[in-house]
């Protein structure tokens, strides 16, 4: 199992905390140049306004971090509650699932990340796809068509990739202390970039405030996936029916109640799949 960080020494002291803070609750376990980087306001919306929209304990804004998830981390580590929410304008750093790098410019789009602390060990295989599934869900009301999803944790657009989910855990004792999970978003796109982003116009202090109730929801729920969730990803499933050549050669069919991808291969058999990224063959 995943170690756990050790937790902080205490809370950063508030004379160390420059002046434009003061006004917020320093949060334990970062040091002073992340502090540095605390905004009262996100997207022109007041921190605390924005907090109470989303319906959480704590949210923090940052100018710029090297990873969302790292800071995350830091604050699990020094006790900050389940439902607390870290958003940067930009990340130096920001990164995806087997640590590709996610280009995160400043104001470009959402890069969040939510603190929960699990319920249930044996859901945290399939909290990619469920995360998925309420992000879809509510960036249905903002993309101008509905969101696809494509194994494991990628958000799509008929045009390409709009976004996608990193959920890392850390363990003690057998059982999850606390998980981060991890959400990029562009809301415009890539600076130089004819990339895929969300229609122009889109707020991203009301985009946080959908998404985060969706995804505290969806992190709440215990076991694998239902037969209503199973269904949910078919509509969505963006890889269905396409042939791959990665993680294993052949045609996919879809997935299981357990999250694993289940791909027909050249001589008829059906595979499953754990792990792996998804390449189609036609690109």
């Amino acid at each position: 199992m995943t170690g756990v960080e050790p937790p902080a020494e205490g809370p950063v002291p508030h004379e160390t905390v420059h002046r434009r803070t003061r006004q917020l609750t320093v949060p334990a376990g970062l040091d002073d140049a992340t502090i540095a980087m605390l905004q009262l306001t996100y997207d022109g919306v007041d921190v605390v306004r924005l907090a109470r929209d989303a319906g959480v304990p704590a949210l923090f804004a940052f100018a710029s971090v090297t990873s969302t998830q790292d800071v995350a981390h830091r604050l699990a580590a020094g006790g900050t509650p389940a439902g607390t929410v870290v958003l940067a304008d930009e990340q130096r750093a920001g990164r995806g699932r087997q640590g590709r790098r996610w280009l995160s410019d400043a104001g470009r789009g959402v890069w969040m990340t939510l603190v929960e602390r699990p319920p249930d060990a044996g859901a945290l295989a399939v909290l990619s796809l469920r995360l998925g599934l309420a992000a879809a869900t509510v960036l249905d009301g903002f993309a101008p068509e509905p969101v696809r999803l494509k194994w494991p944790n990628d958000l799509y657009l008929a045009a390409g990739k709009l976004g996608g989910i990193l959920a890392e855990a850390r363990w003690r004792d057998e059982r999850p202390e606390w998980a981060v999970l991890g959400v990029g978003i562009n809301v415009h796109p890539p600076a130089g970039s004819v990339g895929v982003a969300l229609p122009v116009g889109t707020q991203r202090a009301a985009l946080v405030a959908a998404l985060v109730p969706a995804l505290r929801a969806a992190a709440a729920c215990r076991g694998p996936l239902v037969a209503a969730e199973l269904a949910a990803w078919d509509q969505r499933d963006l890889a269905v029916g396409r042939r791959v050549i990665a993680p294993v050669p052949g045609v996919v069919h879809g997935i299981d109640a357990d999250g694993g991808l289940h791909v027909r291969d050249d001589d008829g058999v059906i595979r499953l799949v754990r792990g792996g990224s998804l390449i189609f063959e036609d690109g």
